[in-house]
């Protein structure tokens, strides 16, 4: 679960990062992820996930409604982007993220469960705006190391 979790909280915290400070941002809006793209080792990947981004001011609120392979699973938080730890609510996995954007088109994640590092994604944007891709590493619940590559299309 905490994989599958992390998989889908990465392509959230990225998409948070993108879309902070910019209502019209390409990111606002409706993500699902293409399962059949995507790859999770160790595994299993979500069977499903869609991600809703709403920007306000400089705040975006992500949230998280998605199916691993535990059941279902929503939840949120929100973020200026500034790499301050923001608390996560609704996910065993972790409490809190640190969302950070080197650049328009790219985000990093570091989420973290009392105050350890669980994961770090990078999320990158197609200039198109209708693709985003998302690299998770990091340790999964098991101490088994994890490498996620997630694809999301928005709706």
């Amino acid at each position: 679960m905490r994989r599958a979790s992390l998989g889908i909280a990465a392509i959230c915290a990225i998409a948070l990062s993108a879309a902070i400070g910019a209502q019209t941002d390409p990111l606002a809006g409706t993500w699902k992820l293409d399962v059949a793209k995507s790859t999770y080792k160790p595994g299993p990947a979500p069977k499903s996930a869609t991600v809703v981004i709403e920007a306000a001011g400089k705040t975006i609120k992500v949230a998280v409604d998605a199916v691993t392979a535990d059941g279902p699973m929503k939840w949120e938080y929100s973020s200026v982007g500034d790499g301050k730890d923001v608390p996560v609510t609704g996910n065993p996995n972790y409490d809190a993220a640190a969302v950070t954007r080197p650049s328009p088109s790219e985000s990093t994640i570091v989420y973290k469960k009392a105050g350890k590092t669980v994961a770090t994604v990078k999320a990158s944007v197609a200039k198109d705006g209708k693709t985003m891709t998302t690299t998770t590493d990091g340790t999964d619940a098991k101490g088994q190391k994890m490498h996620n590559v997630a694809h999301y299309t928005k709706q």
